[in-house]
């Protein structure tokens, strides 16, 4: 058992990553109910928490149910970083989460997310600070290094555990290699095998299956793993690597029914929560991936991209169980 701050979390925990327009309340229950153990808000600006930006403020929405999440922000200033970590306290997570791995462009050019590995006494001020001014735990998700020739990642642990962080979860990839290549974990491995290093260190990238995961805990001895988009489309990953972990054996796939009616309750909260035309917009990347692999369905997924309106997405789900779904 691991803990974070008071927060204990279970044998070999399953984190949700953080993602932008993916990880909204809607998703964040699939992934519960499919067994993931930590869940994070999608990660939330600290200038439009400060500006009172509606949309960075929709991000603040938890739930009980959904416990232990973290809230993530980002940001290139301490003060506004050090007023939105006590804007989003006051929301009652279990923890805070500071990103400094966002490798986005727009985000790590102005020195936000992995930006800030080009400035690690900034990223460790700016940390200290915020560990000073919450009192709930705070945590990192950072990378190895901003490129190949400043993989600095043992170092910037240790400098970071020192100001008072209480988990650190590392992405094995540079800012430099985006979403590209193969994560390196051996890296990810010296920092929690680092003598000095007392947090727990969990291992982000490149877990797709749950042979991955088993590996990731078993080659590396990380304390969690963190999965990011191998989830869109396949929520159920976590069911499938705890299966695996029980067993030794696969899980039972989700029948073409099943994903339907799951499609489909993840299509409802998504609109709860975020209203009509935003929830059908950001419902079709996950659309897109939940029938993936069926025959003949480049037809049905077009449609399902494309159109605005809810009722004829729900007839296309409900065709989709007449062609390809298991009789009865």
């Amino acid at each position: 058992m691991i803990k974070i701050g008071n927060v204990e979390l279970p044998e070999r925990p399953l984190f949700l990553a953080p993602m932008e327009d993916v990880t909204d309340p809607s998703f964040r229950y699939v992934c519960k109910q499919f067994g993931a153990d930590v869940v994070y808000t999608e990660f939330i600006s600290s200038d439009g928490l400060i500006r009172d930006a509606a949309k960075s403020l929709k991000k603040l929405d938890i739930y009980d149910y959904e416990r232990p999440i973290g809230i993530q922000i980002y940001g290139h200033l301490i003060g506004p970083m050090v007023e939105s970590a006590r804007i989003a306290e006051a929301a009652n997570p279990d923890f805070i989460d500071i990103n400094f791995g966002c490798p986005v462009t727009k985000i790590s050019k102005r020195g936000a997310g992995a930006g800030m590995l080009r400035n690690i006494p900034l990223m460790v001020e700016m940390t200290s600070q915020i560990v000073k001014a919450v009192n709930k735990p705070v945590t990192v998700k950072t990378r190895l290094g901003w490129d190949d020739s400043s993989k600095h990642i043992v170092n910037i642990a240790e400098q970071l555990q020192d100001v008072g962080i209480q988990a650190l979860t590392i992405h094995g990839r540079t800012r430099s290699q985006l979403y590209k290549g193969e994560a390196d974990w051996t890296l990810i491995g010296e920092v929690k095998n680092n003598p000095r290093m007392k947090i727990p260190v969990i291992g982000n990238g490149d877990i797709v299956t749950p042979l991955h995961a088993k590996e990731a805990f078993d080659k590396y001895g990380v304390d969690g793993i963190m999965i990011g988009r191998a989830t869109v489309g396949r929520p159920w990953i976590f069911r499938d690597i705890k299966h695996f972990f029980r067993t030794g054996k696969e899980a039972v796939p989700l029948t073409v029914n099943e994903k339907v009616d799951l499609a489909s309750m993840h299509f409802g909260l998504s609109l709860k929560h975020k209203g009509e035309k935003v929830g059908v917009y950001e419902m079709r990347k996950h659309f897109s991936h939940y029938f993936k692999g069926l025959p003949d369905f480049k037809e049905f997924r077009l449609k399902l991209l494309t159109t605005p309106d809810v009722d004829e997405i729900l007839e296309l789900l409900g065709k989709i169980k007449e062609r390809w779904g298991e009789k009865a």
